[in-house]
């Protein structure tokens, strides 16, 4: 099952249990099932939902502005009416307004010229100079009278093309600024689910992005939303993180609510900023590399090294002691569950790439990721919680250098490579180099961030997701 569902279980269960059809220890009265998500920032989440908007300016070329006498009239031809009087325009746009003649109704036309074909979103006016009428050769593509909503009607426009525009103020209030957003770039999640129709389970009929009422998110550190599973769970409103497909899948499954509660921060290393408790110091050429609590992170054999503003593990437990207080205080956080208790069902890690910039830090990979997985269950009292680790994906299957030492490292510690049979049955690592998207199919040209395309991050949620199902279906995680 992939969609969400449409009914509830704790609504069904509730119902049930009130007429005395299932027994006391139904989903309804379960502990609450709490998975914790860790990383970097590609786990804060920089997938892109929308492509925004900016400022208006250099798209509108030679726009003049002609005042017409009295006000607003929607049964007049302003185009066969003599103004009263014409302004050229020395700019339109930017973030300062340009003075408008006052003492009627005022129209501004020129022409528009994209830079990249696309699907536009146009946002005339600001404050009071919204309550206008844009057209976009001879197409209505704005509306909004005084004390109603506005009504957009996005666009295609050629890069390069001239086309001629037209903007009739309703009021006096008219100063030139506006928006213009973008509403089909390449690899966001409104582009994916909207245009394309990818992830259609993530939005209702009306095409409104769906919150899941049986997952709940909380972020401590970062991304630090604290809502029913939506998108906006990411580093800002307009971004998500692998939780979301993660949530869902994990979701469909259990049939009791699940908390996944998100302690990451970006730009850091599991060598040092997440090395975990319990980490020993070692020499590498010449070199001391710090053990947990250690500071600098390196310093000369023989010397007396002089701390910095930060230690080996200060991330670590940054993160995981903003988890503790959420859980100590599990009824307080979580009001909609007070009562019914938790049980720590899974962990999952993304990161990977700082450690990459760092030859001895990416061979050290291995081991601290064996010793983080056991610090962390033993820092839980979860001795025996599925673990799953999604690799890192840069450049897909171009990966190289210390990113695909790294990678192997995290591929290592699965269960079924049977090089740790502790971890058989219930560590599991997923593949991500599949789930690599161009720049020329992405939001953005940031590789670090996996171009933010927001297929990437859906792709790995849900890969950690099933990964994470297949250790609990095993039988032998839990």
């Amino acid at each position: 099952m992939t969609g969400h569902r449409a009914t509830s279980p704790l609504l069904i269960a509730s119902m049930l249990l009130m007429v005395g059809l299932v027994p006391r220890s139904s989903a309804a009265e379960k502990p609450v099932k709490v998975y914790i998500l860790s990383g970097q920032s590609n786990m804060v989440g920089i997938g892109q939902v929308a492509g925004g908007g900016s400022r208006w300016g250099k798209e509108f070329l030679d726009p003049v502005v002609s005042v017409y006498p009295g006000r607003y009239d929607p049964k007049a031809d302003y185009d066969a009416m003599k103004p009263v009087k014409t302004l050229k325009l020395v700019a339109f746009g930017g973030v300062r307004p340009t003075p408008f003649p006052q003492g009627g109704t005022p129209v501004v036309r020129g022409h528009i010229r994209i830079g990249k074909t696309g699907i536009y979103e146009l946002r005339p006016g600001y404050a009071g100079s919204t309550f206008n009428i844009m057209e976009i050769d001879g197409r209505e593509v704005y509306r909004k009278p005084p004390g109603k909503d506005p009504v957009h009607k996005p666009i295609r426009l050629l890069a390069g093309k001239k086309v001629p525009f037209r903007i009739t103020y309703l009021t006096e209030q008219a100063n030139g600024l506006g928006w213009i957003a973008r509403a089909d770039i390449p690899g966001t999640l409104d582009t994916l689910v909207k245009k394309k129709g990818r992830f259609p389970f993530l939005v209702d009929d009306s095409g409104k992005w769906i919150e899941r009422k049986d997952v709940w998110y909380r972020g401590v550190i970062t991304a630090t939303a604290n809502k029913w599973l939506s998108v906006g769970c990411g580093a800002r409103a307009n971004s998500i993180g692998p939780e979301l497909g993660f949530g869902h899948v994990i979701g469909n499954h259990h049939d009791q609510p699940v908390v996944i509660l998100k302690a990451s921060q970006g730009n850091r290393s599991l060598a040092w900023d997440f090395l975990p408790p319990g980490s020993q110091r070692y020499e590498h050429k010449g070199k001391i590399y710090a053990g947990y609590k250690d500071s600098p992170a390196v310093w000369d054999k023989g010397t007396k090294p002089k701390p910095i503003d930060w230690y080996a593990g200060k991330q670590y437990d940054d993160c995981f002691q903003a988890a503790h207080k959420v859980l100590d205080n599990f009824d307080t956080e979580f009001p909609q569950f007070k009562g019914r208790g938790y049980v720590i069902a899974g962990f999952a890690w993304w990161q990977g790439h700082k450690d990459q910039g760092n030859a001895v830090h990416a061979g050290r990979y291995e081991r601290n990721l064996v010793h983080l997985i056991k610090t962390l269950r033993e820092e839980f009292q979860a001795p025996k919680a599925p673990f799953v680790i999604a690799t890192i994906g840069f450049d897909g299957w171009k990966l190289a250098g210390n990113a695909l030492t790294v990678a192997n490292a995290q591929l290592a510690v699965s269960g079924e490579t049977g090089k740790y049979p502790e971890f058989q049955g219930n560590v599991k690592t997923v593949e991500t180099r599949g789930f690599w998207r161009d720049a020329e199919v992405s939001p953005r040209n940031q590789g670090f961030h996996y171009n933010q395309n927001a297929e990437t991050y859906m792709l790995v949620g849900e890969a950690l997701g099933r990964g994470m199902l297949q250790l609990i279906t095993s039988g032998d995680s839990q």
